[in-house]
């Protein structure tokens, strides 16, 4: 039995009170950041060698199904406006294509070979890395995917909430977060998916940082693409130059990014 379609560790949910239902789903909640700390040795340990090959020109590749699939998706598209990087750094493939991220494809991630295929279409460089997303641990597609990236030469990774599953066999860095059976039995988009969603938002943001994207502690090549990040970016610039808001707003436009303006300032003056 894998620990993922273990049973709840509740009984009769329907009986429950709503207060009693949120009130355990919090509790089961709270055991994923513990879960996802016991393997931050781990998950440094895959960082450490995925940053030297990005800084060589290679990419990153999620790929998943379902809700794992979504949740690599999701993490790639929100680094470009986050960090200032190129669209296709960070690529998020799902079992089924972009039509799956909102509705489901019917044996989608039964197909092993499907994965690299999909890669294939962004052609692939030997500093590339691929990380295979898969609660189960089990999904074909996944699996498929990184086991011929390894065969490649690829730097192989896998987020997965069993231990010691296929998935994790296939790869060169295997992050296993066993949090226990769901609140839902089965339902591995409550605290799985948390697990993953967590252990992605290391990754994604450790390498970010360790290829120069963030100053101090600040995005300071996030994309101007709204009033609120304009405002966030004149902050910026004003804590860093001292420039009245006005002055650091127009710099900013100018320049197009908080990392430019305060560049550009600091040559100045």
């Amino acid at each position: 039995m894998k620990v993922t379609e273990s049973s709840s560790n509740y009984e009769n949910l329907e009986e429950m009170s709503v207060l009693d239902i949120l009130s355990n789903m919090n509790k089961e909640d709270q055991t994923v950041p513990l879960a996802v700390g016991k393997i931050v040795p781990q998950i440094s340990a895959f960082v450490e060698a995925i940053v030297p090959r990005m800084a060589k020109g290679g990419r990153l590749f999620y790929i998943g199904a379902g809700t794992s699939g979504r949740l690599g998706i999701l993490d790639a598209s929100e680094c470009p406006p986050t960090y200032g990087v190129p669209h296709d750094l960070v690529i998020g493939l799902i079992a089924g294509g972009d039509h799956a991220i909102r509705k489901a494809v019917e044996n989608a991630e039964d197909d092993p070979n499907q994965a690299w295929s999909d890669i294939q279409e962004y052609g692939f460089n030997a500093n590339d890395t691929v990380i295979g997303i898969a609660a189960s641990g089990t999904t074909p597609y996944v699996i498929g995917g990184v086991r011929k990236a390894r065969h490649e030469g690829l730097l192989t990774g896998a987020i997965t909430c069993n231990p010691n599953s296929p998935l994790s066999k296939e790869v060169d860095f295997p992050l296993e977060a066993v949090v226990g059976p769901e609140f839902v039995t089965g339902s591995t988009r409550m605290k799985a998916g948390t697990a993953q969603k967590l252990v992605l938002n290391m990754i994604s943001t450790s390498v970010m940082i360790k290829l120069g994207r963030v100053k101090g502690n600040k995005m300071v090549d996030m994309q101007l693409s709204n009033a609120k990040l304009v405002e966030r970016g004149t902050r910026m610039i004003m804590e860093a130059t001292n420039l009245p808001e006005g002055e650091a707003k127009k710099l900013l436009l100018e320049k197009g990014s908080v990392r430019a303006a305060t560049d550009y300032f600091q040559s100045k003056n």
